[in-house]
């Protein structure tokens, strides 16, 4: 509402705005590049105010109705294998690694990476502080839930790239620890940018930071992490999300389930037995 509609139909009375007006809106929206689903997020304040003005009779004829919006596609899942994550950061730019390395082991989200504070950093505990998140034009921000605000462990591939980073940087206290400057949090459009070029290079697909957390979390399920846990770790408000998202990651087939229920019954009755046997004898 306040980045796209008001500055463009803030000044508009709401019996003048007309369907076309509407259209040609998002048809700048398109031609900007902006993505179906961003397109869709930006008309549903208009709909919920045209929708409350006809309930009160103050409209007859809703301009929202018969808009030709952009198909909102299915969102593409990429997950990287153990050995397609070790060449995917091998190929960036070694002042990058560290950065890509916490989104792919560690699970960071974009904003909580840029925000990130050299304090934040406890290699001699292991863990990450995951306290804040970093917008685009507030800055740094609160993070929206008290389950963002997390621990997360330090595993020992990614520690050799943050003692790598403290090294090269001096960062320390509330120094961004990924920061451009010990201010200013690294620019992610070219982190993007220099990535690709070396993903090219190497003939490697491209991921996204998001996709990298996505990653970090198949790589967590593959080494038996439980989902209570992995829930922690993400940040996730509730572990129903987790299972949501990650749940078809998971063991859980006929096969895979029956096996270790048989081994454990059949480990319980050897034990039964001998239980018997010794109060026998």
């Amino acid at each position: 509402m306040r980045l796209r509609v008001l500055p463009e139909f803030g000044q508009t009375r709401l019996a003048n705005l007309q369907r076309p007006d509407l259209q040609e809106f998002v048809n700048d929206l398109v031609s900007q590049g902006k993505s179906p689903s961003t397109i869709q997020i930006t008309l549903l304040p208009l709909r919920v105010i045209f929708r409350r003005a006809l309930s009160l009779g103050e409209l007859a004829i809703n301009p929202c109705a018969g808009l030709e919006l952009p198909a909102v596609r299915a969102r593409r899942e990429r997950y990287a294998s153990p050995e397609e994550a070790e060449q995917i950061l091998a190929a960036v730019p070694a002042r990058d690694q560290p950065i890509w390395a916490t989104a792919m082991y560690g699970g960071l989200r974009r904003g909580e990476l840029r925000a990130l504070r050299a304090e934040d950093v406890d290699l001699l505990h292991g863990v990450i502080r995951v306290e804040r998140g970093w917008d685009p034009r507030e800055g740094e921000i609160k993070l929206k839930s008290s389950a963002g605000r997390r621990k997360v462990p330090i595993s020992t591939i990614l520690r050799g790239f943050l003692r790598s980073h403290l090294a090269a940087t001096g960062r320390a206290g509330s120094d961004r620890f990924f920061g451009a400057t010990a201010t200013r949090p690294f620019n992610g459009e070219k982190l993007a940018e220099r990535a690709d070029e070396g993903w090219q290079s190497a003939g490697l697909n491209r991921i996204t930071l998001h996709e990298c957390r996505h990653t970090f979390a198949s790589l967590m399920i593959a080494a038996g992490v439980n989902a209570k846990a992995l829930s922690t770790f993400m940040g996730h408000a509730n572990i129903s999300i987790t299972l949501d998202r990650y749940g078809h990651l998971m063991s859980g087939s006929e096969a895979e389930t029956a096996e270790p229920l048989g081994a454990y019954l059949a480990a319980q009755r050897k034990r039964s037995e001998r239980n018997q046997n010794r109060h026998a004898a």
